[in-house]
């Protein structure tokens, strides 16, 4: 039995002599390879956290102390601390372990996360309603430096820096840069020397010593603090936190584990706002992770002897490589295109894009608020920017569009990748409301394709465009259709009748149109035939075809990969509503007023009835109906 089957919480952990924390470290490392390898996850952030995960459940006392892990990417090695091994191997799976903390799935997860940049904020949050309570406890976030760059990250600090007097303390995870063996020696040492808690009473009674003293004690005072800070400058990268009230302290060697316990012991007792800087290594003890530490950032099952993994449709592009490639091709065509992306110039598929045009490609950094007003700017200069954002994560940014982009009709293009169910990270990251939220905006136009093709003559579309417009896509393989030459963008509000039938009228938006088909073909065998329209625009809708249609054939259904509420097949209600349409019925199909959780995308769509067996369900019931649905 290895150290790691005796650790069922944190209190097991606390048993173990520190000299026993090296071989609990490689025991984890090694239990999260081999289920990573099978499941898929964020693997390299959370190898890089073993020691510093260890250090802080080894020092402070969860639950009843808060450990918020930002975005929660590295969070694997605190769930196989505080009681989860056992169901580790369900990571990821449906009705298993979150890939993410969910404080409905532990005691020891402090706050539900997925999304970046929020762990200061929610910290001082917990650290303020602790104090209002008279709980004395520790408040720990632990941020990584990619979190840092998210304007949410420093509105936290800035307001954490008027609360002296609050046990909060952050932990910056910084696993981009490297730091030399002298100085990172020289720096340890003077962190874990400056932490020391007899030395913070001295600088305390000092000051308050200095400030006392008749007309010259507060000048005396700054003095001395200057002074102290440009030698501790001279040596550390503090001077930003300290400016938002902050003690700094490191950086220190993040996976020196006797390093990091004293440090973390040291700074324990202090009842200030605390900032620990701990240098990583993303990928940490597994070769290929450390190697090529953006891949296995979020990655797929692999072999974990070679890290590869194994090839499934290979040949077949999927809708981010399609979008990438079209970007160059539309940027070669006009000069006035530029790719405006926030840290994922990977994910978006952007990065033949700026390889071929450097100077036309902004990565933003977390800051898809920035990027979206900073995209506006460039528009009111003559060009068209692409802003290439995940359609969970522009949930961020929804102020800036509707003011900065859409009051003035400026011509700012969102391409919307992951848009729909995304599968196995779950209810943070699923692109399940962008046609509600999008929809009420005025100037917005939005589209979603049904194959490769239209994504192409989408993005034409997007291009000649005079206004706001939003395209979504889906995760995953395209529908493996010819790519038309030229690209021919398409008329604004115009839907497609692909299928004629008498029998129910199947009006679908994006990926939904596929399945929509292929129930059209199981309908026909049974002789049930109905007219498939692929509608393409949200907004505007072809309100004209769709009327004529609904008058004919008063059996509706309407298939989204989105959220029922406020949705495409809301906007088709509204549409037969207001041109007075009356006796017809209709089905909605879509997701209803609910968060999914994680599984793979075509259990989810079949459990959310979303397939074309769902779909042809939904027709059986219509056609069944005595009254209106």
């Amino acid at each position: 039995m290895g150290l790691l089957d005796k650790i069922n919480s944190p209190a097991d952990l606390k048993r173990l002599p520190q000299s026993e924390l090296p071989k609990l470290a490689a025991e984890i490392r090694k239990k999260m390879v081999d289920v990573v390898s099978k499941t898929g996850g964020h693997l390299a952030p959370s190898l890089g956290m073993v020691e510093l995960s260890i250090a802080i459940h080894y020092v402070f006392d969860a639950p009843k102390d808060k450990i918020i892990w930002d975005v929660g990417h590295q969070s694997y090695p605190h769930k196989l601390l505080t009681g989860r091994r056992d169901q580790f191997d369900t990571l990821r799976q449906h009705g298993g372990l979150s890939g993410f903390t969910r404080m409905s799935e532990s005691p020891y997860d402090a706050f539900t996360t997925g999304h970046s940049s929020t762990s200061i904020s929610a910290g001082l949050g917990i650290a303020c309603a602790k104090s209002l309570k008279k709980e004395r406890s520790k408040v720990i976030a632990v941020i990584g430096d990619g979190s840092m760059t998210a304007g949410l990250a420093y509105e936290g600090l800035n307001q954490s820096g008027d609360h002296k007097d609050k046990d909060l303390i952050v932990i910056l995870n910084d696993n981009d840069m490297s730091i030399s063996p002298n100085v990172g020696a020289l720096s340890s040492f003077l962190s874990r020397t400056f932490s020391a808690k007899y030395l913070q009473s001295f600088r305390t009674e000092v000051g308050e010593f200095l400030k006392s003293l008749p007309k010259i004690g507060d000048d005396v005072y700054q003095f001395a603090k200057k002074a102290e800070e440009s030698f501790k400058t001279f040596v550390t990268p503090g001077m930003l936190f300290e400016a938002f009230n902050f003690t700094y302290f490191g950086p220190i060697n993040g996976h020196r584990l006797n390093h990091l316990i004293n440090i973390l012991t040291n700074i324990k007792p202090l009842k200030y706002p605390v900032l620990l800087h701990v240098l990583t290594k993303k990928g940490k003890g597994y070769f290929p992770a450390e190697s090529n530490p953006v891949h296995f950032h979020g990655v797929g099952c692999f072999e974990i002897e070679t890290g590869i993994c194994p090839v499934s449709n290979a040949s077949v592009p999927t809708y981010t490589h399609v979008f990438g490639d079209m970007m160059v091709k539309l940027a070669k065509e006009n000069d006035k295109i530029i790719a405006v992306t926030a840290a994922m110039p990977e994910g978006t598929g952007l990065m033949k894009f700026a390889q071929a045009y450097p100077d036309r490609f902004f990565d933003v950094g977390i800051a898809e608020q920035h990027g979206v007003t900073f995209a506006a700017g460039m528009a009111t200069e003559g060009f068209k920017p692409v802003v290439a954002i995940y359609s969970t994560f522009l949930q961020r940014a929804y102020d800036q569009i509707l003011h900065d982009v859409c009051i003035e009709k400026l011509p700012v293009i969102f391409a919307l990748d992951r848009g729909g169910l995304v599968g196995e990270d779950g209810a943070t990251h699923h692109g399940l409301f962008d046609l509600s939220f999008l929809r009420s905006l005025p100037n917005m136009t939005i589209m979603a394709p049904k194959d490769e093709n239209e994504l192409c003559r989408m993005m034409a579309t997007a291009v000649a465009h005079n206004g706001p417009v939003a395209f979504r896509y889906p995760r995953g393989c395209a529908a493996v259709v010819r790519i038309e030459e030229p690209v021919k963008p398409l008329p604004i509000g115009k839907a497609e009748v692909l299928t004629e039938g008498n029998d129910v009228l199947i009006l679908a938006i994006g990926s939904s149109v596929q399945e929509s088909l292929a129930a059209y073909a199981i309908l026909a065998k049974e002789n049930i035939f109905a007219t498939v329209i692929n509608c393409r625009f949200v907004k505007p809708l072809d309100e004209e075809l769709i009327v004529s249609y609904a008058k004919k054939i008063p059996r509706i259904v309407t298939v989204e990969e989105n959220v029922l509420q406020g949705g495409f097949g809301s906007a088709v209600l509204e549409c037969l509503t207001d041109q007075g349409v009356s006796g017809f019925k209709i089905r909605r199909i879509g997701i209803p007023d609910m968060f999914v959780e994680h599984g793979p995308q075509k259990f989810l769509r079949a459990k959310y009835g979303l397939d074309a067996a769902g779909i042809v369900g939904v027709v059986k019931q219509i056609l069944n109906a005595k009254v209106p649905l």
